[in-house]
């Protein structure tokens, strides 16, 4: 499912976004920089949060990738 970023609390979506511009090792001198720009293209519908009930988890794709991902998901579940 596509979570609407604008209905996460804001320390929520902070910790979605840290976790995300986190997750390649980046240092934390560049992760304000990167959390910004994540921030900035979710607000503009380029970036979306899915979450994955079976697997508790959200991730961070591009919009085209996340409708895939729930396309996918849709046809595995019928």
């Amino acid at each position: 499912m596509i979570v609407p970023h604008r209905e996460l609390s804001a320390a929520a979506l902070s910790g979605v976004i840290e976790e995300y511009v986190t997750r390649d090792g980046t240092n934390l001198d560049e992760a304000t920089e990167k959390a910004a720009a994540v921030r900035a293209a979710l607000d503009a519908g380029e970036l979306v949060i899915v979450y994955d009930a079976e697997a508790e988890s959200c991730n961070i794709l591009t919009a085209e990738l996340g409708r895939e991902f729930l396309d996918r998901a849709q046809d595995f579940e019928a």
